[in-house]
């Protein structure tokens, strides 16, 4: 097991709480780690660099930063790092359906048993836990908005596409069975299409994919015929959610929806995003049979959260329009050196 940690200016106020986050290396994890520090917190990352990078870390300017990079899986580490913790956001996960497509076994197994170690050593220890699930749950329902009591709808199992959204079903009713049959204080968010700096579009996500694409000259390569529709979430907003959520007792056992209400087709939004950075670059529809690698994919029609739950609990309002989600994204890839 390699242990790094980030040594930081003595002069960062003292830390009030220890929190560590499992996939802290990842997208979300790294921008939840900068949050955190800004609030005082000491911070432990758990990650075992699979998807998450160094590189989203290294920048932060953090009085307490441990970055471990170990297995989520590894019940001995798990229970040792819980322990020394006040609070646990459990990230860790194989991420996004493109990852399930292509390693259908081992992703499937690590968001299940991973979550298992953690809710374990968190029940033993009786630590505060977010664990986080993703919109994908609600399968392909055709009712929308989402809204988090309503059923799930998934496609048939030889449909390898909705192995993703089973496990982290899975993961949110171990979560409820360990709140209901050990007390365990956690709470499950729902994240819908979180995007900002340090997103990749290496398993499927079209923002990154489309500001790469749009950047270097090459077609936006739409999937489908383009009228599907989503709403997208600065990860910044998210992330103030999912503080906001924690610090409340009375979200124990609660699940809530996290994200943005304002939709966009994507074909509006590949137009979006090749008139703001100034591309010519073509649209090019592609078929689903030809950009995924199963036949018979399914796609979603329409993702967009209810979030009348949390905004009647916490108040969210996303502050982030997709347009300055588009720039965000936009000026990030910008100042990369690949860019310049």
């Amino acid at each position: 097991m390699a242990v790094r940690t980030i040594e930081v200016p003595a002069s960062r106020k003292q830390a009030t709480a220890r929190a560590l986050i499992t996939g802290g290396a990842g997208f979300i994890g790294s921008h939840l780690a900068e949050h955190l520090l800004d609030e005082g917190y000491d911070v432990c990352v758990l990650d075992d660099l699979s998807t998450g990078s160094m590189s989203n870390l290294e920048h932060l300017d953090a009085q307490d930063l441990t970055m471990i990079n170990g297995d989520v899986a590894d019940r001995s580490l798990v229970s040792d790092l819980v322990r020394q913790c006040d609070v646990v956001f459990h990230l860790a996960a194989s991420v996004g359906v493109r990852r399930i497509v292509d390693n259908p076994i081992e992703s499937i197994s690590v968001n299940i048993t991973g979550t298992e170690v953690v809710l374990d050593a968190a029940a033993r220890f009786r630590r505060r836990v977010i664990i986080a699930s993703t919109s994908e749950v609600y399968g392909k329902s055709t009712k929308v908005p989402f809204n988090e009591d309503d059923d799930l709808v998934l496609g048939p199992t030889k449909n390898i596409r909705w192995g993703y959204a089973a496990s982290k079903a899975i993961d949110e009713y171990l979560t409820i069975s360990y709140v209901r049959d050990r007390g365990l204080p956690a709470t499950i968010v729902r994240f819908f299409n979180t995007v900002g700096p340090r997103q990749t579009g290496r398993y499927g996500m079209v923002i990154p994919t489309f500001v790469r694409q749009a950047l270097q000259g090459e077609p936006l390569t739409v999937h489908g015929d383009g009228t599907q529709q989503r709403a997208f979430a600065h990860v910044a907003d998210v992330i103030n959610g999912v503080h906001q959520l924690t610090a409340r007792e009375d979200t124990i056992g609660e699940v809530f929806n996290v994200g943005n209400d304002s939709e966009i087709s994507i074909l509006e939004l590949a137009e979006m995003i090749r008139t703001r950075t100034g591309s010519d670059s073509d649209i090019v529809k592609i078929p689903y049979d030809e950009a995924w690698t199963i036949q018979g994919f399914e796609d979603i029609k329409r993702r967009v959260p209810d979030l009348g739950k949390i905004r009647r609990w916490i108040g969210y309002e996303p502050a982030w329009s997709t347009e300055a989600i588009v720039d965000d994204v936009i000026a990030h890839f910008r100042a990369q050196p690949d860019f310049s």
